[in-house]
Formats: structure tokens, C-alpha cells, sequence
């Protein structure tokens, strides 16, 4: 099981399981629905916020819900899925504090966590298998922020999407 350590001023170390928001369009649901299966054997506590069918649906309306979750704290992280993965990244990152990563590859999927610490994985069904798809989210749910030099170029880009 994956937990998230936060560091409580003069109170040590408060711990608590990972939650994850997911969500797909109609051409993201399958592999959403495998994903689930991952999160189950992972013991992670998820929500699913849709959709629930594979007929035509837009995909604003469930990545905007997801990052809002996720940029809230309610959340610890997202994982979206839609055709390509394109649409729900570009959503998910216009809202503010949002680090959305489309990813395909592990090498990626690992690098987004360390480097730029995302909060949002996106992949695309008609890119990736579900196999992969499950190797993906996993080596994402699994890497933590490096931090050190990277949380000073997060931070930059934090200011930029303030102004």
C-alpha cells in the first residue's frame, strides 16, 4: 500500500493512503476500467468520476472534475485516459496547479514523478495496450518527487501560471 508523508511542524510525521481521482472519456474507457483493477491490487483508495459507457462523450467533462479534485488537496493525484491522452492533459492543465504528464513509455511515466513532480498521469487507449497502460500507472503511482534542484524549477513554473 502507497502512502503520502507529510512533514507536521514540531509533531513528526503525519501518514496517510494515497487517493487517487480517475476518469476517461468514451475512448479512454477500457483501459480505465482495467486501471481500476490495478488500483484495487494496489490497495489504493480511488474514485472513479466517470464516464461510464463508450458512447461519444466530451472529455472537458471529466478531466476538469478530476483536476479540480487533485488541485484542491482532496486528492492526492489523477489519472485521466481518453483517445489519445491529448485532450485530457491539455484540460487538466488549465486549471491552476496542475501538473498533467501524458505518458506512454515508463521511462516517462518515472521521469514525470521525479523531475516534475505531475499529479496527473494522461495515456491515450488508441496509443497504448492495456498491459502497458497498467505498467505505466504503476511506475507513476510508485515514484516520488526527487525534489532539490526540480522543486526550484517547479516553483517557476508555479509563477508563471500565477501571473
Amino acid at each position: 500500500m502507497f502512502k503520502v508523508y507529510y512533514e507536521i511542524e514540531d509533531e513528526g510525521e503525519e501518514v496517510r493512503e494515497l487517493k487517487i481521482a480517475l476518469a476517461s472519456d468514451h475512448g479512454g474507457y477500457q483501459i480505465k476500467e482495467e486501471l481500476k483493477g490495478l488500483l484495487d491490487e494496489l490497495q489504493l483508495s480511488y474514485e472513479d468520476f466517470g464516464c461510464e459507457c463508450e458512447e461519444s462523450v466530451d472529455y472537458p467533462d471529466y478531466a476538469v472534475p478530476v483536476a479540480e479534485k487533485v488541485a484542491s488537496g482532496e486528492f492526492d493525484r489523477g489519472i485521466l485516459v481518453c483517445g489519445t491522452g491529448i485532450g485530457m492533459s491539455i484540460t487538466a492543465n488549465k486549471v491552476q496547479g496542475i501538473r498533467c504528464a501524458l505518458c506512454h513509455d515508463t521511462f516517462s511515466a518515472k521521469a514525470t514523478r521525479l523531475h516534475n513532480d505531475s499529479n496527473i498521469l494522461a495515456m491515450g487507449e488508441r496509443v497504448i495496450g492495456p498491459g502497458l497502460a497498467r505498467e505505466v500507472a504503476k511506475v507513476w503511482l510508485e515514484t516520488e518527487f526527487e525534489g532539490g534542484r526540480h522543486a526550484r524549477r517547479i516553483q517557476k513554473v508555479s509563477d508563471v501560471e500565477a501571473r
